[in-house]
Protein backbone atom coordinates (compact mmCIF):
# COMPACT_ATOMS: atom_id res chain seq x y z
CA UNK A 1 0.00 0.00 0.00
CA UNK A 2 1.38 3.54 -0.74
CA UNK A 3 0.73 6.49 1.13
CA UNK A 4 1.37 9.81 -0.10
CA UNK A 5 2.60 12.76 3.25
CA UNK A 6 2.50 16.38 2.26
CA UNK A 7 3.66 17.78 5.79
CA UNK A 8 2.31 21.11 4.60
CA UNK A 9 3.72 24.68 6.97
CA UNK A 10 3.71 25.66 10.64
CA UNK A 11 3.56 22.63 12.79
CA UNK A 12 2.71 20.65 9.92
CA UNK A 13 6.27 18.87 9.99
CA UNK A 14 6.20 18.28 12.92
CA UNK A 15 3.74 16.46 13.62
CA UNK A 16 3.59 14.51 10.13
CA UNK A 17 6.89 13.48 11.05
CA UNK A 18 5.76 11.81 14.41
CA UNK A 19 2.80 10.39 12.53
CA UNK A 20 4.58 8.74 10.13
CA UNK A 21 7.03 7.06 12.70
CA UNK A 22 3.72 5.44 14.73
CA UNK A 23 2.39 4.51 11.15
CA UNK A 24 5.55 2.78 10.72
CA UNK A 25 5.56 1.35 13.59
CA UNK A 26 2.40 -0.03 13.41
CA UNK A 27 2.73 -1.46 10.27
CA UNK A 28 6.08 -3.40 11.59
CA UNK A 29 3.78 -4.70 13.76
CA UNK A 30 0.82 -5.35 11.88
CA UNK A 31 2.87 -6.51 9.10
CA UNK A 32 1.33 -3.81 6.75
CA UNK A 33 3.47 -3.66 3.83
CA UNK A 34 3.17 0.18 3.75
CA UNK A 35 5.34 2.43 1.75
CA UNK A 36 5.16 5.99 2.34
CA UNK A 37 6.21 8.73 -0.02
CA UNK A 38 6.57 12.59 0.47
CA UNK A 39 6.49 15.72 -0.82
CA UNK A 40 6.26 19.39 -0.82
CA UNK A 41 3.73 21.31 -0.83
CA UNK A 42 2.52 24.97 0.92
CA UNK A 43 5.68 27.45 1.39
CA UNK A 44 7.96 24.98 1.36
CA UNK A 45 6.99 24.25 -2.69
CA UNK A 46 6.30 27.92 -3.37
CA UNK A 47 10.06 28.48 -2.78
CA UNK A 48 11.25 25.81 -4.71
CA UNK A 49 8.89 25.69 -7.74
CA UNK A 50 6.34 28.84 -7.63
CA UNK A 51 3.28 27.33 -6.23
CA UNK A 52 1.88 26.03 -3.15
CA UNK A 53 0.41 23.39 -4.98
CA UNK A 54 2.48 21.42 -7.70
CA UNK A 55 0.99 19.96 -10.81
CA UNK A 56 2.97 17.06 -9.48
CA UNK A 57 1.28 16.74 -6.56
CA UNK A 58 -2.30 16.65 -7.77
CA UNK A 59 -0.89 14.42 -10.31
CA UNK A 60 0.44 11.45 -8.25
CA UNK A 61 -2.60 11.56 -6.09
CA UNK A 62 -4.86 9.20 -7.66
CA UNK A 63 -2.22 6.96 -8.33
CA UNK A 64 -1.38 6.36 -4.41
CA UNK A 65 -3.92 4.74 -2.23
CA UNK A 66 -4.22 7.33 0.27
CA UNK A 67 -2.77 10.68 1.40
CA UNK A 68 -1.87 12.14 4.47
CA UNK A 69 -2.48 16.24 4.39
CA UNK A 70 -0.77 18.12 7.18
CA UNK A 71 -2.35 22.01 8.23
CA UNK A 72 -1.49 24.64 5.89
CA UNK A 73 -0.98 28.35 6.13
CA UNK A 74 -3.31 29.59 3.48
CA UNK A 75 -4.29 32.50 4.81
CA UNK A 76 -0.89 33.94 5.18
CA UNK A 77 -0.28 32.54 1.30
CA UNK A 78 0.67 35.21 -1.68
CA UNK A 79 -2.33 35.93 -4.28
CA UNK A 80 -3.38 32.97 -6.72
CA UNK A 81 -1.64 34.64 -9.81
CA UNK A 82 1.73 34.70 -7.57
CA UNK A 83 1.32 30.55 -6.76
CA UNK A 84 -0.43 30.69 -3.44
CA UNK A 85 -3.37 27.73 -3.87
CA UNK A 86 -4.99 26.62 -0.99
CA UNK A 87 -3.91 22.82 -1.42
CA UNK A 88 -6.76 21.90 1.18
CA UNK A 89 -9.83 23.48 -0.90
CA UNK A 90 -7.99 22.48 -4.34
CA UNK A 91 -7.83 18.60 -2.84
CA UNK A 92 -11.18 18.94 -2.16
CA UNK A 93 -12.99 20.58 -5.32
CA UNK A 94 -10.44 18.60 -8.19
CA UNK A 95 -11.10 15.31 -6.78
CA UNK A 96 -14.69 16.10 -5.56
CA UNK A 97 -13.81 14.52 -2.25
CA UNK A 98 -17.38 15.65 -0.84
CA UNK A 99 -17.54 14.01 2.53
CA UNK A 100 -15.98 15.55 5.38
CA UNK A 101 -15.86 12.88 7.97
CA UNK A 102 -15.16 14.08 11.83
CA UNK A 103 -16.04 12.08 14.52
CA UNK A 104 -16.20 13.98 18.31
CA UNK A 105 -16.42 10.91 21.04
CA UNK A 106 -15.59 12.41 24.62
CA UNK A 107 -13.55 11.57 27.01
CA UNK A 108 -14.45 11.39 30.99
CA UNK A 109 -11.67 13.67 32.50
CA UNK A 110 -11.05 16.43 29.87
CA UNK A 111 -14.64 17.57 28.60
CA UNK A 112 -16.35 19.86 30.02
CA UNK A 113 -20.02 18.04 28.83
CA UNK A 114 -22.53 17.32 31.76
CA UNK A 115 -23.40 13.83 29.31
CA UNK A 116 -20.79 11.62 27.06
CA UNK A 117 -20.46 12.86 23.36
CA UNK A 118 -20.23 10.05 20.65
CA UNK A 119 -21.35 11.29 17.15
CA UNK A 120 -19.97 12.12 13.40
CA UNK A 121 -20.49 15.42 11.62
CA UNK A 122 -20.59 14.32 8.13
CA UNK A 123 -20.13 17.57 6.39
CA UNK A 124 -20.30 18.99 2.36
CA UNK A 125 -17.14 19.40 1.40
CA UNK A 126 -17.11 21.41 -1.89
CA UNK A 127 -19.81 24.37 -1.88
CA UNK A 128 -21.73 25.71 0.73
CA UNK A 129 -20.65 28.77 2.08
CA UNK A 130 -17.35 28.73 0.80
CA UNK A 131 -17.04 31.14 -1.92
CA UNK A 132 -13.10 30.17 -2.96
CA UNK A 133 -14.44 26.85 -4.29
CA UNK A 134 -17.79 28.20 -6.08
CA UNK A 135 -17.15 29.02 -9.48
CA UNK A 136 -16.29 27.43 -12.31
CA UNK A 137 -13.71 30.69 -12.83
CA UNK A 138 -12.52 33.33 -10.91
CA UNK A 139 -13.75 33.78 -6.69
CA UNK A 140 -17.51 33.75 -5.76
CA UNK A 141 -16.32 36.80 -3.54
CA UNK A 142 -16.10 39.80 -4.63
CA UNK A 143 -16.27 43.76 -4.35
CA UNK A 144 -18.02 46.25 -6.88
CA UNK A 145 -17.23 48.52 -5.04
CA UNK A 146 -14.58 49.57 -2.01
CA UNK A 147 -17.43 49.79 -0.02
CA UNK A 148 -19.19 46.57 -0.99
CA UNK A 149 -18.44 43.10 -0.91
CA UNK A 150 -20.46 40.03 -2.01
CA UNK A 151 -20.39 36.27 -1.32
CA UNK A 152 -22.06 33.59 -3.60
CA UNK A 153 -23.68 30.50 -1.35
CA UNK A 154 -23.99 27.44 -3.82
CA UNK A 155 -25.79 24.54 -2.69
CA UNK A 156 -26.78 21.11 -5.55
CA UNK A 157 -28.83 18.65 -5.64
CA UNK A 158 -25.94 16.94 -6.38
CA UNK A 159 -23.75 17.74 -3.06
CA UNK A 160 -26.63 17.61 -1.08
CA UNK A 161 -28.15 14.55 -2.11
CA UNK A 162 -24.44 12.56 -2.27
CA UNK A 163 -23.42 14.21 1.41
CA UNK A 164 -26.33 12.73 3.07
CA UNK A 165 -26.47 9.42 1.33
CA UNK A 166 -22.77 9.08 3.02
CA UNK A 167 -24.34 10.10 6.18
CA UNK A 168 -27.26 7.96 5.99
CA UNK A 169 -24.63 4.77 5.40
CA UNK A 170 -22.40 5.78 7.88
CA UNK A 171 -25.62 5.74 10.07
CA UNK A 172 -26.54 2.75 9.28
CA UNK A 173 -23.72 1.25 11.33
CA UNK A 174 -24.16 2.88 14.09
CA UNK A 175 -27.38 4.28 16.25
CA UNK A 176 -29.13 4.59 12.85
CA UNK A 177 -30.09 8.42 13.28
CA UNK A 178 -29.37 11.08 11.07
CA UNK A 179 -29.54 14.89 11.97
CA UNK A 180 -29.94 17.33 9.52
CA UNK A 181 -28.47 20.96 10.47
CA UNK A 182 -29.49 23.84 8.57
CA UNK A 183 -30.77 27.64 8.69
CA UNK A 184 -33.75 26.90 6.01
CA UNK A 185 -36.05 29.39 7.95
CA UNK A 186 -33.95 32.19 6.88
CA UNK A 187 -32.17 30.63 3.49
CA UNK A 188 -35.39 29.35 2.43
CA UNK A 189 -33.99 28.50 -0.98
CA UNK A 190 -30.33 27.13 -0.82
CA UNK A 191 -31.06 24.75 2.66
CA UNK A 192 -34.82 24.46 1.10
CA UNK A 193 -33.35 22.55 -1.70
CA UNK A 194 -30.61 20.87 0.66
CA UNK A 195 -32.99 19.57 3.31
CA UNK A 196 -34.93 18.58 0.10
CA UNK A 197 -32.20 16.18 -1.33
CA UNK A 198 -31.96 15.07 2.33
CA UNK A 199 -34.80 13.87 2.97
CA UNK A 200 -35.53 11.95 -0.51
CA UNK A 201 -32.13 9.98 0.54
CA UNK A 202 -33.62 9.31 3.72
CA UNK A 203 -36.66 7.58 2.21
CA UNK A 204 -34.05 4.94 0.79
CA UNK A 205 -32.92 4.63 4.73
CA UNK A 206 -36.25 3.51 5.88
CA UNK A 207 -34.16 1.87 9.05
CA UNK A 208 -32.70 5.52 9.86
CA UNK A 209 -34.47 8.16 11.90
CA UNK A 210 -34.35 11.85 10.59
CA UNK A 211 -34.12 14.59 12.45
CA UNK A 212 -33.88 18.24 11.43
CA UNK A 213 -32.65 20.89 13.64
CA UNK A 214 -31.71 24.80 13.02
CA UNK A 215 -27.90 25.17 13.34
CA UNK A 216 -27.80 27.59 16.34
CA UNK A 217 -30.42 25.19 17.74
CA UNK A 218 -27.72 22.62 17.16
CA UNK A 219 -24.41 24.42 18.53
CA UNK A 220 -26.71 24.88 21.79
CA UNK A 221 -27.62 21.11 22.13
CA UNK A 222 -24.40 19.88 21.72
CA UNK A 223 -23.64 21.38 25.27
CA UNK A 224 -26.82 20.43 26.71
CA UNK A 225 -27.97 17.40 25.10
CA UNK A 226 -24.86 16.20 23.17
CA UNK A 227 -25.90 12.31 23.81
CA UNK A 228 -29.27 12.86 21.45
CA UNK A 229 -26.69 13.06 18.45
CA UNK A 230 -25.55 10.19 16.22
CA UNK A 231 -24.80 11.25 12.42
CA UNK A 232 -25.31 15.09 11.75
CA UNK A 233 -25.40 15.97 8.31
CA UNK A 234 -24.94 19.39 7.07
CA UNK A 235 -23.48 21.72 4.50
CA UNK A 236 -19.51 23.41 4.28
CA UNK A 237 -19.58 26.22 6.57
CA UNK A 238 -21.88 24.55 8.84
CA UNK A 239 -20.02 21.66 9.38
CA UNK A 240 -16.88 23.01 10.14
CA UNK A 241 -18.26 25.50 12.72
CA UNK A 242 -19.91 22.49 14.55
CA UNK A 243 -17.06 20.49 14.12
CA UNK A 244 -14.77 22.66 15.91
CA UNK A 245 -17.12 23.01 18.70
CA UNK A 246 -18.08 20.05 19.53
CA UNK A 247 -14.10 19.03 18.88
CA UNK A 248 -13.38 21.04 21.89
CA UNK A 249 -16.11 20.25 24.07
CA UNK A 250 -14.92 16.71 23.60
CA UNK A 251 -11.61 17.76 25.13
CA UNK A 252 -9.50 19.38 22.39
CA UNK A 253 -9.63 20.73 19.08
CA UNK A 254 -6.20 19.04 18.96
CA UNK A 255 -8.03 15.44 19.63
CA UNK A 256 -10.13 15.51 16.41
CA UNK A 257 -9.69 13.09 13.68
CA UNK A 258 -10.65 14.13 10.54
CA UNK A 259 -10.82 12.43 6.41
CA UNK A 260 -11.83 14.15 3.15
CA UNK A 261 -13.67 11.15 1.25
CA UNK A 262 -15.28 10.73 -2.04
CA UNK A 263 -16.29 7.65 -3.84
CA UNK A 264 -12.34 6.85 -4.73
CA UNK A 265 -10.06 8.56 -3.03
CA UNK A 266 -9.62 9.61 0.86
CA UNK A 267 -7.64 12.33 2.33
CA UNK A 268 -6.67 11.85 6.11
CA UNK A 269 -6.75 15.61 7.72
CA UNK A 270 -6.02 17.32 11.16
CA UNK A 271 -9.34 18.83 11.85
CA UNK A 272 -7.12 21.74 13.10
CA UNK A 273 -5.07 24.64 11.44
CA UNK A 274 -1.20 24.91 11.37
CA UNK A 275 -0.52 27.00 14.44
CA UNK A 276 2.14 28.91 13.62
CA UNK A 277 2.93 30.44 16.73
CA UNK A 278 3.92 27.32 18.24
CA UNK A 279 5.93 25.96 15.08
CA UNK A 280 9.23 24.33 15.68
CA UNK A 281 8.79 24.76 19.65
CA UNK A 282 8.09 20.70 19.52
CA UNK A 283 5.04 21.22 22.04
CA UNK A 284 2.40 20.55 19.27
CA UNK A 285 -0.33 17.92 19.77
CA UNK A 286 -0.12 15.41 16.88
CA UNK A 287 -3.41 13.12 17.73
CA UNK A 288 -5.62 14.93 15.10
CA UNK A 289 -3.48 13.95 12.60
CA UNK A 290 -2.75 10.06 13.84
CA UNK A 291 -6.25 9.52 14.47
CA UNK A 292 -6.97 11.02 10.90
CA UNK A 293 -4.52 8.17 9.86
CA UNK A 294 -6.29 5.62 11.79
CA UNK A 295 -9.72 6.91 9.73
CA UNK A 296 -7.79 6.92 6.65
CA UNK A 297 -6.63 2.91 7.05
CA UNK A 298 -10.53 2.15 8.28
CA UNK A 299 -11.49 3.81 4.72
CA UNK A 300 -8.68 2.28 3.33
CA UNK A 301 -10.00 -1.21 4.92
CA UNK A 302 -13.46 -1.46 4.23
CA UNK A 303 -13.54 -0.44 0.46
CA UNK A 304 -10.70 -2.86 -0.29
CA UNK A 305 -12.60 -5.48 1.59
CA UNK A 306 -9.12 -5.71 4.11
CA UNK A 307 -9.70 -6.68 7.41
CA UNK A 308 -6.16 -6.28 8.44
CA UNK A 309 -6.46 -2.58 7.68
CA UNK A 310 -9.45 -2.58 9.34
CA UNK A 311 -8.32 -4.36 12.53
CA UNK A 312 -4.52 -2.19 12.40
CA UNK A 313 -6.71 1.25 12.23
CA UNK A 314 -8.90 0.23 15.34
CA UNK A 315 -5.19 -0.93 17.31
CA UNK A 316 -4.02 2.67 16.33
CA UNK A 317 -7.16 4.31 17.93
CA UNK A 318 -6.78 2.21 20.37
CA UNK A 319 -3.12 2.85 21.29
CA UNK A 320 -3.94 6.94 20.66
CA UNK A 321 -6.81 6.31 23.54
CA UNK A 322 -4.43 4.26 26.09
CA UNK A 323 -1.88 7.39 25.93
CA UNK A 324 -4.28 9.75 26.39
CA UNK A 325 -6.21 8.00 29.13
CA UNK A 326 -2.98 8.37 31.64
CA UNK A 327 -1.98 12.24 32.50
CA UNK A 328 1.48 11.23 32.36
CA UNK A 329 1.51 10.68 28.85
CA UNK A 330 -0.27 13.45 27.60
CA UNK A 331 0.46 16.73 25.53
CA UNK A 332 0.75 19.65 27.68
CA UNK A 333 -1.91 21.46 26.13
CA UNK A 334 -4.86 19.08 27.37
CA UNK A 335 -2.70 19.03 30.65
CA UNK A 336 0.30 16.61 30.67
CA UNK A 337 4.17 17.29 29.94
CA UNK A 338 4.66 15.45 26.86
CA UNK A 339 5.89 17.35 23.77
CA UNK A 340 5.34 16.69 20.00
CA UNK A 341 7.80 13.79 19.45
CA UNK A 342 7.52 12.06 23.20
CA UNK A 343 3.77 11.66 22.75
CA UNK A 344 4.51 9.73 19.65
CA UNK A 345 6.64 7.53 21.41
CA UNK A 346 3.95 6.87 23.91
CA UNK A 347 1.37 5.97 21.02
CA UNK A 348 4.41 4.01 19.33
CA UNK A 349 4.74 2.20 22.90
CA UNK A 350 1.15 1.57 23.40
CA UNK A 351 0.81 -0.14 19.77
CA UNK A 352 3.70 -2.29 20.69
CA UNK A 353 1.99 -3.28 24.14
CA UNK A 354 -1.41 -3.43 22.40
CA UNK A 355 0.18 -6.52 20.11
CA UNK A 356 1.31 -8.69 22.79
CA UNK A 357 -2.21 -8.70 24.21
Amino acid sequence: MNLLLLPGDGIGPEISAVTRKVLEVLAGVCGLPITIEERAIGFASLADSGTTLPTGVLERIPEVDGVILGPVSHFDYPPREAGGINPSAALRTHFALYANIRPCRSRPDLTILPKPMDLVIVRENTEGFYSDRNMHAGSGEFMPDEDMALSIRKITAKGASRVARAAFALARTRRKKVTAVHKANVLKLSDGLFLREVRKVAAEFPDVELEEVIVDAAAALLIRSPDRFDVIVTTNMFGDILSDEASELSGSLGLGGSINASDDICVAQAQHGSAPDIAGKGIANPTSLILSVAMLLDWLGRKHERSDLVSAAARLEAAVEDALNDPATRTRDIGGTLGTAEFGDAVCSAVRTRSQK
